[in-house]
Parts: C-alpha cells; sequence; structure tokens
C-alpha cells in the first residue's frame, strides 16, 4: 500500500521543492463546478466560451490554485500542515487538454513559530507560466506516515440526458394537438402546460372545468391560452377526449389524473380506437447508469399476454424505437432463465418470437431470447455466462412475461402508450 509521510521543519531545507502534473479534462470542470456551485458559462457554456475573451473553455482559476494546495497537504511539508496565507497571479488561462506542472519551493523558515514561505509556480506544456504566487504554512514538527487514502471514482451523470434527446428531436415538428384527459391535479396540469411550453403539443383540457382550474390555480398556471373543455367528471373525460380523437379534432391523448383502466377502457370500448393490432404500452426509463434509454413492454395493459399479442408488443415497442431515432433497436425477450424449457412458458415464447423474426413475422428489430434480466443489461453478466448474443448486454427493449413481472420489478420514470 502506497503511504503519505510528511516532512518536519527540522527536515525543510530552503530550496526543497514538490510538483504534480495534471492534465485538465472535462470532467475536472464539471467536478470543480459541481463541487464549488461556480458555473460561469466561460467554464461550462462552450458556446458561450467561444464568444468570450480566450475563445475556448478555460479551467476555474481556484482549479489550479486547489493544486497548489494539494502539493503543500500530501508532499511538501504534507500531512500536519497548517495553511496560512496565499498569493495567487493568474498570467494565462488554462484550457482543455493543457497539462499543468504545479511547483511549490521552500524559499523561507521562521524558527520561532515554525512558519514556512513557499514559492508556488504552475506552467503548462509549452513552459508558460500560468499560475505563480506564495504560501505561507505552519509545518508540522512531529513526523506523520501514513497509508495513502483510496478514493472513490466520481461518475458524473447528467439527469434526464435521454429525455432532452428526444425534446431536440421534434424540433422544427409541429405540435400535437392533443386530448388532456381530467387533468385535475396539480401534477397531471403542469405536465400539460410544460409540453405546450416546449412546443410539444397543443392541449385540449377535458374535464370538470372547477377542477382543473383549482388545480391551476394551485400550480400558478394561466389556463387562458387554451382549450377547456368541461365534462361532468372522469369517465365522461376519457368518453369525450376519445372521441375527439376518433373524429380528428385531436392528434394524441394524454392520461392526466384517473385511473389507467378508466382511460384505457375508454380507448378500446364500445367508441373504440383499436386497429387490427394488439395495443400496448411502453415505459421509456431514463435510467443515469445505462448508455441509453430502457423501453420496458408491457407492464400496463396486457396481463397475460398470448404469443400473438407478444408479437404485436414486440412491433410496438420496435416502431416506437424507430420513432426516437434508434434504427435497429435490440429486442431482449425476458424470462427467468436464458434456456428454452417446456416448464416456463414465457421461455417458449421467447423462442417462438425470435422464429417469427427470423420469417419477417416481425420487422426493424433484432430480437434474442429468452434472455434474464441481469445478461440482457449487462455484457459483463453475459459473458459470465457464456452468451454469445447480439442483443446480450447492449438491449434498448425489454419485453417482460406479463404485466405482473414487467409493474413489480420496474421503477419507470415516463410512460408512453403505443398505438399503430
Amino acid at each position: 500500500m502506497q503511504r503519505i509521510e510528511n516532512r518536519t521543519f527540522d527536515e525543510l531545507k530552503l530550496g526543497d521543492s514538490a510538483s504534480l502534473v495534471r492534465t485538465l479534462t472535462q470532467k475536472d470542470i464539471e467536478v470543480f463546478a459541481i463541487m464549488s456551485g461556480d458555473v460561469n458559462p466561460a467554464h461550462v457554456d462552450e458556446a458561450f466560451a467561444k464568444s468570450d475573451q480566450f475563445h475556448k473553455v478555460v479551467a476555474h482559476g481556484m482549479w489550479g490554485g486547489a493544486l497548489f494546495s494539494t502539493v503543500l497537504g500530501t508532499e511538501i511539508p504534507g500531512p500536519g500542515t497548517i495553511y496560512i496565507d496565499q498569493t495567487l497571479h493568474f498570467r494565462r488561462p488554462v484550457g482543455l487538454g493543457d497539462t499543468v506542472t504545479v511547483t511549490v519551493t521552500v524559499a523561507h523558515k521562521d524558527g520561532t513559530n515554525h512558519r514556512v514561505t513557499l514559492d508556488c509556480a504552475a506552467t503548462n506544456q509549452r513552459g508558460e507560466t500560468v499560475i505563480d504566487g506564495v504560501a505561507e504554512v505552519i509545518a508540522p514538527i512531529e513526523k506523520i506516515s501514513r497509508p495513502r487514502v483510496v478514493l472513490p471514482e466520481i461518475e458524473l451523470r447528467l439527469k434526464g440526458r435521454h429525455y432532452q434527446q428526444f425534446i431536440q428531436q421534434t424540433a422544427g415538428l409541429a405540435p400535437l394537438r392533443t386530448a388532456v384527459v381530467h387533468p385535475v391535479d396539480t401534477v397531471s396540469v403542469l405536465g400539460a402546460i410544460e409540453a405546450a411550453e416546449a412546443k410539444l403539443i397543443v392541449p385540449v383540457l377535458v374535464g370538470p372545468e372547477a377542477k382543473i382550474r383549482a388545480a391551476a390555480e394551485q400550480a400558478k398556471l394561466d389556463l387562458a391560452p387554451y382549450e377547456l373543455v368541461s365534462t361532468e367528471h372522469s369517465h365522461a373525460a376519457a368518453a369525450q377526449a376519445v372521441a375527439f380523437a376518433r373524429d380528428g379534432r385531436v392528434d394524441a391523448l394524454m392520461k392526466g389524473s384517473l385511473h389507467t383502466d378508466e382511460f384505457i377502457g375508454a380507448i378500446v370500448g364500445e367508441e373504440r380506437l383499436r386497429t387490427a393490432r394488439r395495443m400496448s404500452h411502453v415505459f421509456v426509463i431514463d435510467a443515469p447508469g445505462y448508455p441509453r434509454p430502457l423501453l420496458v413492454t408491457d407492464a400496463a395493459i396486457n396481463i397475460y399476454p398470448t404469443l400473438s399479442d407478444k408479437r404485436d408488443i414486440v412491433q410496438n415497442a420496435i416502431e416506437l424505437a424507430h420513432a426516437f431515432g434508434i434504427a435497429q433497436p435490440r429486442v431482449a425477450i425476458l424470462s427467468a432463465v436464458e434456456t428454452v424449457t417446456e416448464k416456463i412458458r414465457s421461455t417458449l415464447d421467447a423462442a417462438a418470437l425470435c422464429k417469427m423474426a427470423d420469417r419477417h413475422q416481425i420487422i426493424g428489430g433484432i430480437l434474442d431470447g429468452p434472455l434474464a434480466f441481469d445478461n440482457a443489461i449487462s455484457e459483463e453478466a453475459a459473458k459470465a455466462k457464456g452468451i454469445v448474443s447480439p442483443v446480450a448486454g447492449r438491449a434498448d427493449i425489454f419485453v417482460v412475461p406479463d404485466l405482473e413481472a414487467g409493474n413489480c420489478n420496474y421503477s419507470p420514470l415516463c410512460g408512453v402508450v403505443t398505438r399503430v
């Protein structure tokens, strides 16, 4: 194990020095901004930085300053050092990819109080001084040697990055006229208005007017720009919205504050909007630790789907993935095991669905199954089980055996109903 050891006041000699070398990365800038709260656009906004004084993203000044603290606290004098004073002069900017060498040199010792003055200098890969200054510390008088602490790795995750990409893909497209069914709580009415402000939809608010306006007032929203169609209750709201869709007055339906079975019941009831293909549901999950969005289907509509139902469920999900810009989505047909066995029906369905894809009964995606969830989502897990597959560990779409399995085991962040 590596150790970290200091140099005591008595061990220090004039001219003693220590250095460290660090190359500035985008991650350094982001971590420093998160830690300090300094989101000056010169550091974190590439478009702004190009028009700024240096015409590029540059490091926070105190990122370099912190490197002097690192040398003083870990090298010279090292553990036990007490920082007293620091002056810094920022001579040149440090840009992405610049390699900075930071050096501190003992310049003066005061034996009466164990104070040490050190010259500080940082140079870039061209030998140019980017920062210089002077530090004053109280040096330790006792020898300290400790195991060097191994720090955890930092993984930066941008919340909602996949959702933002989806929204960006709508740029230039006309917003969909959308019936928002029974938006009588703040969450549903706020979601509808935010979608309208993002130019994703033109909302038609359908439901009890007094309740919708009360929810909007609580959320501090102005409903004046939007159409509101009053109905007596949630059942009537669902029926009215379906009628609007059937008559072509709206292009889409958006569920508000009502139960899914009530919402879907109106769609598939006597005034049904169904086509020849089975309707299904897809959870679109923006998981921070996964490199792509996860499409989980069907965990909301089809309780115990037949093989024929599953064929439609898979095809619906593939076509949704195409709409998201995934040209050839990888589809994992999930089960409890990775082998086909007559004792588990979902493995037989998985094998049949894969053969249906081979025979072009399912098109537009790459299917494999049965796969357990771990080896569908993790390449390492797939390798550990000896699974060779174009889907294992890289799946975009996860097809669950039934609604129960899907709804109990996933934490959806966003639900999208697909209808073809």
